[in-house]
């Protein structure tokens, strides 16, 4: 390595040293100049190198190589008279031109430098992957992106051939046939999938310098492609679902804009998607509130709430809840139902109660109301009987319940599942009667059917008979009874051979047995063997704390029977009911609601005391005036019973102007039964 000296610090100097510092051939130890402001000083210092200004006292031996670089005569006079040195003149314009040079060479690398940062900073923040090979096939650009798709380190990667990084590529394909590939799909060794354009750098000349391929990574693409795909087959199903369903739907999102109904919806509202869908959730609404809206406040469902949606105010009962994702609510789903067809199933559903009520009980335990003491005893009563095969006897006036008794304790048996006759004695005529309840052999009377016919007995083999009103059974039809009682028997009407029966018997009666028995009209045997558990019903009078309840549990039925939404009784009209004493017991009460309901307007929603029919109440004063004169005119219970009977038959008789059948309807006894009454008391 040569030793080097330059004099003369200036522009010459400096490039001079800037260009030999650069050479590993040549070390420059000084650099000197007659000014002590030289810019080549300040230079050489940063870099460590002697500097001086003085520069006679730097001509010493172990210098190999002196640079005059001052351009004067003086200075280069006295190197070249230095003994044993090398020296070299470059003349003052000679050394500006070379910093010229110099520095024009510097700042063009300095450019190169900074637009290829430029260019690697761009190429490495692409999210595509970038590579670059010769002519040979030999990777020259590997970009960051390149790195992470492939799997190979930018290191490991450069300077070889394309094909050991990436067996698959087909970059030398493209070096040979000179052609752009297109959006090309290629599995990598690791497993990614990536789409690929590749293209050949051609020169002007038409020669080829190389290849280069962009590509992407598409496995998550992909993956996402087939979640979507899902996706959009579950949503499918979901919408085929909602639309096939009959039920009316609508969906609404979290901020109660419509998204979407269904074909139901449309038919049931009128409205059409585009009126609802993207829209608000009160769009459809003519009458109430938005239940949309409330569930959104709420994130509550609500349940059965009548409404009137669409342009023909369609009378519906909705139930809406909210939809809630990972705990967030995303909107609420509707479904809508018709009333017109719930009301529609309803009367279906009553119509069919109505053929099958021959064949079963319809009422149970849970359908008596009251909570009274002696109606308490009268359903425990019942329950008991229920639980045994003994013959029921259930007493009380007419329109307290007997039926309904009967009904409960035959569904509270063991004999709940076999069929449940009922017969009310006094609406058959006497001939018809007996052969109804026995049957009859072929040929017995004229207009027997052939083959004969089963009784009611016989049907009811292993269930329950209710006898109505059995105080108004002949003396004959009495006794065969009595055979049934006794020996669990009957005999056909024309018949001789008994038929064993097994047959549960529940009578009923609201006329006084025991006088019957006194004046011959009643069996007393027959007396004893259906009295073995009898069961006095309460009449209302007697327990008018059940009237409230009662009312309650009426208005609900009188309201499913007419279509109406009556919701209860002014506390005036209860006060008015309790105070009348209900000769027609439970049956009037519903009578009285029923006729007050039926002249309502639609928009009046509680019974108050103008549409209660007058009931005639009357004070204690007038009861016990009316009593008192009871007890003056006769001399026992039973005569004051009779004037008390006979009375009321009178009276009722000319308020409807003599008319038998509404007479008899109004005092809740049976035609016959009220001319048997106006013949004993000699009632015209």
């Amino acid at each position: 390595m040569q030793s080097v000296l330059i004099v003369g610090a200036g522009k010459g100097g400096s490039a001079m040293l800037r260009m030999l510092m650069h050479s590993e051939m040549f070390l420059v130890k000084r650099i000197v100049d007659i000014r002590e402001d030289a810019p080549g000083l300040k230079f050489a210092t940063t870099l460590g190198i002697d500097t001086g200004v003085k520069w006679q006292d730097y001509l010493s031996d172990d210098l190999d190589i002196i640079i005059e670089a001052t351009g004067s005569d003086e200075v280069f006079q006295a190197i070249r008279g230095a003994k044993g040195k090398k020296t070299v003149l470059v003349p003052g314009s000679v050394a500006s031109i070379f910093a010229r040079l110099v520095e024009k060479h510097e700042a063009l690398i300095s450019k190169l430098q900074q637009e290829s940062h430029k260019r690697d900073l761009i190429f490495n923040n692409l999210h595509d992957g970038l590579i670059g090979i010769d002519s040979a096939g030999i990777i020259n650009f590997y970009n960051k992106s390149a790195e992470k798709i492939v799997g190979v380190r930018k290191k490991e990667a450069l300077h070889k051939h394309i094909l050991e990084t990436i067996p698959s590529s087909r970059l030398p394909n493209v070096l040979h046939s000179k052609r752009v590939e297109k959006n090309s799909e290629l599995l990598l060794e690791n497993g990614k999938r990536v789409i690929s354009t590749r293209s050949p750098i051609i020169d002007e000349d038409g020669n080829v310098l190389g290849a280069f391929s962009v590509f992407k990574d598409i496995t998550e693409v992909m993956n996402l492609a087939e979640e979507v795909t899902n996706l959009k087959e579950i949503q499918s199903m979901l919408e085929s679902i909602i639309q096939s369903s009959d039920d009316a739907i609508s969906v609404v999102d979290e901020f109660g804009r419509g998204l979407m109904i269904n074909r139901a919806y449309s038919r049931l509202t009128g409205l059409k998607e585009e009126q609802v869908v993207g829209k608000p959730a009160t769009a459809d609404i003519s009458e109430g509130e938005s239940m949309h809206m409330k569930v959104l406040e709420t994130r509550r469902a609500v349940r059965g709430v009548k409404m009137k949606v669409g342009p023909s105010k369609r009378e519906v009962i909705v139930n809406v809840a909210p939809v809630i994702v990972d705990g967030k609510l995303k909107g609420s789903v509707g479904v809508i139902h018709d009333v017109s067809e719930i009301q529609n199933l309803t009367n279906e559903l009553n119509r069919a109660r109505q053929i099958i009520r021959t064949l079963e009980a319809k009422y149970s335990f849970d359908d008596i109301i009251g909570s009274s003491e002696e109606m308490r005893l009268a359903v425990e009563q019942a329950k008991l009987g229920a639980r045994t095969p003994a013959t029921v006897l259930l007493r009380g006036e007419s329109g307290t319940g007997k039926e309904l008794f009967a009904h409960a304790i035959h569904n509270g048996s063991e004999r709940k599942y076999n069929k449940f006759i009922r017969v009310n004695c006094a609406a058959i005529s006497e001939t018809l009667l007996e052969s109804e309840l026995f049957g009859y052999e072929e040929g017995a009377f004229s207009g027997a059917k052939h083959g004969g016919k089963k009784g009611l007995f016989e049907e009811a083999n292993n269930g329950s008979i209710f006898l109505d009103e059995i105080g108004e059974l002949s003396a004959n039809t009495q006794a065969k009874l009595l055979r049934v009682l006794q020996e669990g028997e009957i005999v056909r009407v024309g018949g001789t051979k008994p038929i064993s029966i097994n047959v549960r018997v529940i009578a009923a009666t609201n006329v006084n047995l025991e006088k019957g028995i006194v004046d011959g009209t009643f069996r007393e045997d027959l007396y004893y063997r259906l009295n073995r558990m009898p069961i006095h019903i309460p009449s209302l009078r007697k327990r008018k704390e059940d009237i409230p309840s009662l009312c309650h549990h009426l208005i609900q039925k009188i309201n499913q029977d007419y279509g109406r939404t009556i919701e209860g009784l002014t506390e005036s009209a209860l006060t008015y009911l309790m105070k009348y004493d209900w000769p027609g017991n439970v049956r009037e009460l519903e009578n009285i609601l029923g006729r007050a309901i039926i002249f309502m307007n639609n928009h009046e929603l509680y019974i108050d005391l103008p549409h209660i029919p007058d009931l005639n109440t009357k004070n204690e004063e007038d009861i016990k005036e009316e009593t008192e004169m009871l007890i003056k005119e006769n001399s026992n219970l039973t005569e004051m019973l009779e004037s008390y009977e006979e009375g009321i038959i009178k009276k009722t008789l000319s308020k409807n102007n003599g008319n038998k059948t509404k007479t008899a309807k109004e005092l809740g006894v049976s035609i016959r039964n009220l001319y048997y009454k106006m013949q004993k008391y000699k009632i015209e």
